[in-house]
């Protein structure tokens, strides 16, 4: 998927011009590339967070002064320690030609044996990293967990992906599972002995020892 990106060019690169721009709806960034000489941009904030919630590792064909549209994807988005706000986001200019390294999502489905036998379902990895051409690069990949049963995981090597697609995540890692049931440990509380009828026997026996 390609989505479509205006950048304005920044005057400056001070701390108090970076603040200006965020003020004022816009975050500073930075693209760069082997063909492009780095340059300072801003994106409109509402677009660059819809972009972040709905395609992060998309391709973007960026409009950029200067230099024209560019095929760019996100390298590096920076937050607020304290606010997560985006504070500055790295692009870097990719040769659709050219293959590329990127993270795309997985997409867990299906209604797995183990959980319907009460098993619990633990997802260990919800994203991998793959190399390919930009064109070829899919929005998510299926993970059909229908057959899983409990005890049981799929790892990545199981993956049934595109021979377009070259998946850089180690193969050994496991991407989901399901756990046993949990059960509830039985707790034995042991009753207070009662000591009128402690003492009831006690004195039983000792007058059939006279």
């Amino acid at each position: 998927m390609v989505i479509a990106l205006k950048a304005e060019a920044r005057k400056g690169t001070t701390k108090s011009e970076r603040k200006g721009l965020r003020s004022n709806g816009k975050i500073p960034g930075v693209i760069y590339g082997s063909r492009i000489i780095s340059k300072s941009i801003a994106i409109d904030e509402k677009q660059l967070l819809a972009l972040l919630r709905s395609h992060p590792n998309a391709i973007v064909e960026m409009d950029v002064p200067e230099l024209g549209k560019q095929s760019v994807m996100i390298n590096e988005v920076q937050r607020d320690a304290l606010s997560k706000h985006v504070v500055h986001v790295d692009f870097h200019q990719i040769n659709m030609n050219e293959p590329v390294t990127a993270t795309v999502r997985l997409d867990f489905h299906g209604d797995s044996i183990g959980v319907r036998e009460g098993g619990i379902l633990q997802i260990q990895h919800h994203e991998i990293s793959i190399r390919c051409l930009p064109d070829d690069l899919p929005e998510s990949i299926e993970v059909d967990i229908s057959e899983l049963e409990v005890g049981k995981n799929i790892l990545v090597s199981e993956l049934k992906v595109s021979s377009k697609l070259e998946i850089k995540t180690d193969e050994h890692d496991v991407l989901v599972s399901i756990l046993a049931p949990q059960k509830a440990e039985e707790e034995t509380e042991a009753e207070p002995a009662d000591a009128s009828g402690a003492a009831a026997a006690a004195d039983a026996k000792a007058e059939d020892e006279k």
